[in-house]
């Protein structure tokens, strides 16, 4: 299994004409994503990659039966257009937006708890790598060759780092089940919680690996869940072991303000509630395949 999506998922885009929207969609498409069509304010009729182009989300939603879309929407109209989204009943939204002022997300997550929750549309995002399902589906920019199906999940706040811990798992002959990037920004649409209660339910997935970052209470959150909760072992990680205090860093704005920001205190944090801690981001396969040895009749391989 898989979690978010999987090759059956109907997906859409906003943005679909756009220029970036395109490449990615044509990479999508290769990858075996089930692209049924997407959204152009004002294209609509026309037809693109052989899809069709629809004003509204809610025109597409009602034609082609989407249930997720990836969203490339500059900043400016990106609240708007995930709003919209959500009054559409999309049960997932992913954007890839960054650069979204922090008041519009605030805007956009006190917009979607109208809806109850089983009702309520999932965001992924923004300023994210987006999801991937090994060999099933890619709704995101990563490079999908470097994915290979097995039995670990990825969640991480960095898309680099998370491709970075995917091809180091897939040397070691260790594959995954889906990778999530939820997005470096201060406000994103989804934590590192809401989808490890995910993974912990997929019984494919034997093991997680959770890479955080510097600023913001999430990972000792997930942490402190973990302990309580989960009966796979997390494998942590936080990048931003040198990042001075007080100083933004990255096009995220991550930045250490209060007590139990930093990298380290964050890892002691993970290893106080039993996670195995990455020493280091060249040790996120050798730590993930050390966690698996010690699982007794655990398959480790894809």
């Amino acid at each position: 299994m898989s979690i978010l999506i999987d090759e059956t998922t109907p997906v859409i885009l906003q943005g679909f004409t756009g220029d970036k929207a395109t490449f990615h969609a044509k990479e999508m498409i290769a990858y075996g994503t089930r692209v049924v069509g997407g959204v152009t304010p004002g294209k609509g009729g026309q037809t693109h990659l052989d899809r069709p182009v629809f004003n509204t989300v809610k025109e597409a939603v009602k034609a082609t039966g989407a249930t997720a879309s990836l969203a490339f929407v500059p900043p400016a109209f990106a609240a708007d257009s995930l709003m919209e989204a959500a009054d559409a009943g999309l049960k997932l939204v992913c954007t890839i937006t960054d650069g979204i002022p922090a008041q519009d997300m605030i805007r956009v997550k006190r917009y979607l708890m109208r809806y109850p929750k089983d009702r309520r549309t999932l965001l992924v995002g923004p300023n994210c790598a987006g999801i991937i399902s090994a060999g099933k589906a890619m709704l995101g920019i990563m490079p999908g060759h470097i994915y290979r199906r097995g039995n670990v999940g990825i969640v991480s706040r960095s898309g680099t780092l998370g491709y970075e811990a995917a091809a180091q798992m897939n040397a070691l002959g260790i594959g995954q089940t889906t990778s999530v990037g939820i997005g470096g920004d201060p406000i994103n649409g989804s934590s590192f919680l809401d989808h490890l209660m995910l993974f912990e339910q997929d019984p494919e997935t034997a093991a997680v690996v959770m890479i955080g970052e510097i600023g913001g209470p999430q990972e000792a959150e997930a942490a402190q869940w973990v302990k309580q909760h989960m009966t796979k072992p997390v494998v942590g990680y936080v990048a931003g072991l040198t990042a001075p205090k007080g100083r933004r860093m990255g096009h995220a704005g991550a930045i250490i303000s209060v007590l139990g920001d930093s990298a380290a205190e964050k890892a002691e944090i993970m290893r106080s509630y039993g996670l195995a801690v990455a020493p280091s981001a060249s040790e996120l396969g050798s730590t993930v395949a050390e966690v698996l040895r010690r699982m007794p009749g655990r398959r480790t391989l894809a």
